[in-house]
């Protein structure tokens, strides 16, 4: 599948891996998808990203944030705190108990050793989904090849953190679709 990717799409999956050394994860998550893809410029999904209103100033602290706070949830979307909390459970009172006893970004899964990577690219489950959905967008579009626009657009279809945090900024997957592949002045050039 990678012999498929376009330069712009292979540069967001090693970003991905790095973003992933440096947090120390024991995996490549799709936020890691999300944090490479938000340092890309000068592409489809950069040029889509800017478009839509999240513009390179704007992009990564908040983004960042978020993320980072989903981590320390454990990975729990907000809107899952929520559903969580509708139910009685405060998960900002649980992660700060588990912290308080355990450290800051215990449920993170984050490996705290920081040893030396074993150099094994590992991806996650739902990096692999967002991989995987980004080929059955770009066929479903009769792309030929993968570029960081499908990982864009796969990212903002799949349920989960990034996505949210997408939404969040205005970025959801009509709206990306829309700039990328609707007409006239909103189409990003390729």
């Amino acid at each position: 599948m990678f012999e498929r990717f376009t330069k712009d799409a292979r540069a967001v999956v090693q970003g991905a891996v790095e973003h992933r050394e440096r947090s120390g994860a024991r995996s490549v998550d799709p936020d890691h998808l999300l944090l490479a893809l938000l340092d890309r410029q000068g592409s489809r999904a950069s040029f889509a990203l800017t478009a839509l209103g999240l513009t390179p100033e704007e992009r990564k602290e908040p983004v960042r944030q978020a993320l980072v706070d989903a981590r320390r949830r454990a990975g729990l979307s907000q809107s899952e705190a929520d559903a969580l909390a509708g139910l009685g459970i405060d998960v900002s009172e649980i992660v700060a108990r588990v912290e308080e006893v355990h450290g800051v970004g215990a449920m993170s899964g984050d490996r705290k050793d920081k040893e030396p990577w074993s150099g094994r690219r590992t991806f996650s489950r739902g990096a692999k989904n967002v991989l995987e959905k980004s080929l059955r967008i770009a066929v479903a579009h009769h792309d030929r090849h993968i570029g960081d626009e499908h990982l864009l657009l796969a990212l903002t279809i799949l349920p989960g953190v990034p996505g949210e945090v997408l939404a969040d900024h205005g970025v959801t997957h009509e709206t990306a679709t829309r700039v990328l592949y609707g007409g006239g002045e909103e189409r990003a050039a390729g």
